[in-house]
């Protein structure tokens, strides 16, 4: 009996997935570098999975490929560019030193992700949130949890280099990372988040002052980024507690308001 024909798939599906592929391969090319000792490439390479990463779920969108297989795929690309990488990464360059407590930090950062991987992807799961909270992630999402824990690494190309290989400097960011990732605490989710029309230009202007400065001085342009994002946290939090006070206080409102 002749098996029927599967439906041939349009090329937009594969792109998105294309795009992760590319994204896992870069964060495992990372651990390469990092052997090799090669720590600026490596801490690009995980650099250029977190851009791939940023752009195959919104081309995933606007292509209408988005799949579950493509989601999975996604999510086990991210355990391993933002998971396993850096922290393998961090270990050849500071925390071998420590020895098997260099490890266990290596372990914990892992398992870290993999639970605020796991809880990101059964959130759908739960009664639905009100509609203010979807501009914010509960604890701080893998990619940015990759580019935080890499900072003294990253700073260190620039200045200091003495002070932040230190294996006590580094474990105390796989520690505090570890924990942002698994914490309820609220950061922002910027590709939600609604600008007053005033804010265009200025953020326009910060994105053209952020390219040049990728092109003249990328470590210290990168090291201020991830500094910036920091003290978002500040803010995130703030503003969700007010959302929050004024949600518990009967007030109607949406996400979508300034």
């Amino acid at each position: 009996m002749q098996r029927p024909r599967r439906p041939r798939l349009s090329i937009n599906v594969m792109i998105p997935n294309m795009l992760t592929m590319l994204a896992l391969c870069s964060g495992l090319t990372a651990v390469r570098f990092a052997y090799e000792a090669r720590w600026e490439h490596a801490a690009l390479a995980i650099a250029a999975a977190a851009v791939l990463d940023a752009l195959d779920g919104r081309i995933a969108r606007l292509l209408k490929g988005a799949t579950k297989f493509g989601a999975e795929l996604d999510s086990l690309s991210d355990m391993l560019c933002f998971g396993v990488a850096p922290a393998l990464v961090l270990y050849f360059w500071s925390l071998e030193k420590l020895g098997r407590f260099g490890w266990i930090l290596v372990l914990l950062y892992a398992v870290a992700c993999a639970l605020r991987l796991a809880r990101f992807n059964t959130a759908h799961d739960d009664p639905e949130p009100p509609a203010w909270s979807n501009i914010f992630f509960t604890g701080i999402p893998a990619p940015a949890a990759a580019g935080l824990v890499l900072l003294p690494m990253v700073i260190s190309f620039n200045i200091w280099e003495e002070f932040f290989r230190r294996p006590e400097v580094v474990s105390v960011f796989m520690v505090l990372v570890s924990g942002l990732m698994v914490s309820r605490i609220p950061t922002y989710s910027f590709k939600k988040v609604k600008l007053k029309p005033s804010w265009i230009l200025p953020i326009m202007l910060a994105v053209g002052l952020f390219a040049a400065g990728m092109l003249s001085a990328p470590w210290t342009t990168i090291s201020l980024a991830l500094l910036s994002y920091l003290v978002s946290i500040a803010f995130s939090i703030k503003s969700y507690r007010e959302m929050k006070k004024r949600a518990d206080s009967g007030e109607v409102f949406d996400g979508d308001e300034d």
